[in-house]
């Protein structure tokens, strides 16, 4: 994971990591409350959360503006916590009287739970294996150098021939701050898919096949020799990779990611349903209930 522990762990407990369109929408518009009751609101909320989560003086804290919640009887409280320089941001629940506070997830139970998740993963000009048109997408954000990404790409290795019928695209979320090399490996996939898309595969696999042997200090040349092995035009691919193009699309992704609220990879999201880790049985558990589901709008955007 890329972010403090204690800000983390403060994230899970008391803000949605998936929140619904309905709600996203309503955090961005304002409530019709005088200012004063607004403030001591928040005031008491922010006091509340400090001794709830025993942030002391050394914690900065910034709540709202109060917004609206899927409820009639809660506004949505967004909360920003900073320290050592570390900041993370989420929400919480208040009560319109002011005295009952509510951490977790609210939803909007006649609307799609994930409504927001899918719109905002954008499938195409990524990676991807099954028909562009399929009724199930599963959308992989992975680490080249995460462990767990290693093995989640040996059980799709098993799954997907199992699925013609679904759509898995590749995106990536290279953990930067843990993982030193992981942004240079998606450059390189990412630019043997500019080259030839059938080629990522290729040096997909390579990379986590030699991942513990990897390194900052040799990820280029090894790149290079996969992109080699691969068919690909080593002059091309170096240029590629030192692009700016190549650089922003993995950026785009990341930032993508993080629109998602990800905080740790493997993470996938089948039809926008979020599951972090890849545990192979949750995996088959939501695409067979997606396979069976009545036929609706449920795929990512397509740009």
């Amino acid at each position: 994971m890329n972010r403090l522990s204690f800000l983390l762990i403060a994230l899970i407990v008391f803000s949605a990591t998936n929140v619904t369109s309905a709600q996203s929408a309503s955090t961005a518009a304002s409530v019709n409350i005088p200012p004063a009751e607004e403030a001591q609101i928040l005031k008491n909320t922010e006091a509340f959360v400090r001794e709830l989560f025993a942030w002391g003086a050394d914690f900065k804290v910034k709540t709202g503006p109060l917004a609206p919640s899927p409820s009639a009887y809660f506004y949505t409280v967004p909360i920003e916590v900073t320290v050592n320089g570390q900041t993370d941001k989420g929400t919480v629940f208040v009560s319109k009287d002011g005295k009952t506070f509510l951490r977790g997830e609210m939803f909007d139970i006649a609307a799609n739970p994930f409504a927001d998740n899918l719109a905002k993963l954008h499938a195409e000009g990524n990676p991807s294996v099954g028909p562009a048109d399929a009724r199930v997408t599963v959308v992989i954000f992975s680490d080249f150098q995460c462990p767990h990404c290693r093995e989640l790409a040996s059980i799709l290795a098993t799954v997907i021939p199992q699925y013609p019928q679904v759509r898995f695209v590749y995106k990536d979320f290279p953990l930067t701050q843990v993982h030193p090399w992981a942004e240079s490996a998606a450059v390189g996939a990412r630019c043997a898919y500019m080259q030839s898309p059938k080629a990522y595969a290729t040096v997909q696999e390579q990379i986590f096949a030699e991942q513990d042997l990897l390194s900052a200090e040799n990820i280029w040349e090894k790149l290079i020799s996969y992109a080699r092995q691969a068919g690909l035009d080593p002059d091309a691919f170096k240029s590629c990779m030192s692009s700016p193009e190549a650089n922003a699309t993995v950026d785009a992704s990341h930032q993508e990611g993080e629109a998602l609220n990800i905080a740790s990879t493997p993470t996938v999201f089948v039809n926008g349903h979020p599951l972090t880790g890849g545990d192979k049985a949750t995996l088959e558990q939501y695409i067979k209930y997606e396979l069976s589901a009545p036929s609706s709008s449920t795929a990512p955007t397509r740009h």
